[in-house]
């Protein structure tokens, strides 16, 4: 990186994290991973402590310090996950995908690691591939879940996959539903928002599918754009105290009727999303 490719970066400011984030997001698109030239390059030119830059590196697991491949799969070895033959998934991945653990394939296409805990003991063995959980996989479904990361884990079947199911959401400030069926998405209820994005106002339908992406707004909203939202009864600005695990953009929360919530990444087109039933906690 050299000082025009900080220029090129539009309204920007990496003197700030969020800043940062998208400097550190352009370098690792540029090389796949975040070489540390290019690092002690970025504090030069900034005026950041390398401390500071490797801090928020290694903070969000969507950065790599070293080459890896285009689909990270990790495989829980944590206790839950243990018992329930944890360590045999881990081996029928190795043999799969013709690595070990922390290793890469040759096409550059899988890296496999395998983690102390993911969050999700009640449902494990758990294995996750690009921030998308399988629950309870046996060693038979292996071999199945690389093909479907082949073919595009972002091609999901709202009708038969097991993973989506609807959810009935309220405003996390005063507990209004949020539910719109005048309005579907994905062929089901939508949930109904106000939305601020590039300074601009307006409605906002997403899919109350869990698992789906799918919305619709009344102005379009370009890729990478920051998302305010608002409570349409209450006027309130849907706002939570965590930030995206992903991209480190705040999370948008809200309240699943019968218990739990739901939060997701206030970021358009990333999929950071965190689902908690009542202690189980999917993201």
């Amino acid at each position: 990186m050299n000082q025009n490719d900080l220029t090129t970066l539009p309204d920007r400011d990496v003197d700030r994290n969020g800043g940062l984030i998208s400097v550190l997001e352009e370098i690792q698109a540029r090389y796949g991973y975040l070489p540390e030239q290019e690092l002690r390059q970025l504090a030069e030119e900034t005026n950041r402590s390398l401390v500071d830059i490797y801090g928020v590196a290694t903070f969000f697991r969507a950065f790599s310090l070293k080459p890896r491949g285009k689909h990270l799969v990790s495989a829980c070895l944590g206790t839950a996950c243990h018992v329930r033959g944890g360590p045999t998934i881990a081996k029928e991945l190795e043999r799969q995908l013709e690595i070990k653990a922390g290793e890469t394939t040759r096409d550059k296409e899988f890296t496999l690691e395998t983690v102390n805990c993911l969050g999700a003991c009640a449902l494990g063995p758990v294995v996750v591939v690009d921030q998308r959980y399988f629950p309870k996989v046996g060693a038979s479904q292996v071999k199945g879940i690389i093909d479907r990361v082949k073919a595009g884990l972002d091609v999901v079947d709202l009708h038969s996959d097991q993973r989506v199911f609807s959810v009935n959401v309220s405003c996390a400030r005063c507990a209004h539903s949020l539910m719109d069926p005048r309005q579907t998405v994905d062929g089901h209820t939508s949930i109904r928002v106000t939305a601020a994005a590039n300074k601009k106002y307006g409605w906002l339908l997403l899919s109350s599918l869990y698992g789906s992406y799918n919305l619709a707004s009344e102005y379009e909203i370009p890729a990478g754009s920051m998302i305010e939202f608002f409570c349409p009864h209450c006027h309130a600005q849907l706002i939570g105290g965590s930030r995206c695990g992903d991209c480190g953009a705040a999370m948008i929360p809200m309240m699943i009727n019968g218990g739990g919530t739901l939060q997701f990444c206030s970021r358009r087109g990333c999929k950071g999303h965190a689902l908690d039933l009542g202690g189980v906690a999917l993201g």
